[in-house]
């Protein structure tokens, strides 16, 4: 099949939130049946790979209601209307971890969940990290601890699932790959 496009007939905003939107599509399929599909809205977000000066990962631990868990994760956010990466991974980090860098880095950027979402996240490598005295607040409900974590560290806690979302575990894995490359 060479046209794997499916045409949208008919598309319904469901819901309008703080930070999604929930829209209803009918759409024609290749075959000329139809069906729906149900879309999230987001407006993509930025993640942080931050390494101090002696290559520890700069993490947050905080509590995902969606998973009734706390979790480890790389700093990250999402981007404000009209906003460039590159500024919300700097305000970002300040924000959440009280750090700001000399150099940012774009990696990569991709799709979180492209069966239902057009969320794109950012990932940036930050160096050369000064902690700042009065750094930004964080938004009113949003609450994190502070972790540095070696690679060998962060890989542990893969393992024991306390690192257990893609674009963290992203980050380890290009960190692996990264040490592994210069080792060779």
């Amino acid at each position: 099949m060479n046209n794997l496009e499916e045409k949208t007939l008919h598309s319904e905003e469901i819901y309008s939130g703080k930070i999604i939107t929930l829209e209803l599509h009918e759409v024609e399929l290749p075959n000329g049946k139809q069906s729906k599909r149900e879309i999230v809205k987001h407006p993509g977000a930025v993640a942080i790979i931050a390494l101090t000066d002696d290559n520890k990962m700069v993490m947050v631990e905080q509590y995902r209601k969606a998973l009734e868990r706390t979790i480890v994760e790389i700093p990250a956010g999402k981007l404000e209307k009209g906003e460039a990466p590159a500024s919300c991974a700097r305000r970002e980090l300040e924000e959440e971890t009280g750090y700001v860098c000399e150099s940012l880095e774009l990696i990569s950027s991709f799709y979180t969940s492209p069966g239902f979402s057009d969320e794109i996240i950012h990932v940036f490598l930050a160096k050369g990290l000064t902690k700042k005295e009065n750094a930004a607040a964080m938004d009113e409900d949003e609450f994190v601890n502070l972790e540095e974590l070696t690679l060998k560290e962060a890989l542990q806690y893969v393992k024991e699932q306390k690192i257990f979302d893609a674009k963290t575990i992203y980050a380890v894995q290009y960190l692996q790959l990264q040490e592994a490359l210069t080792t060779k």
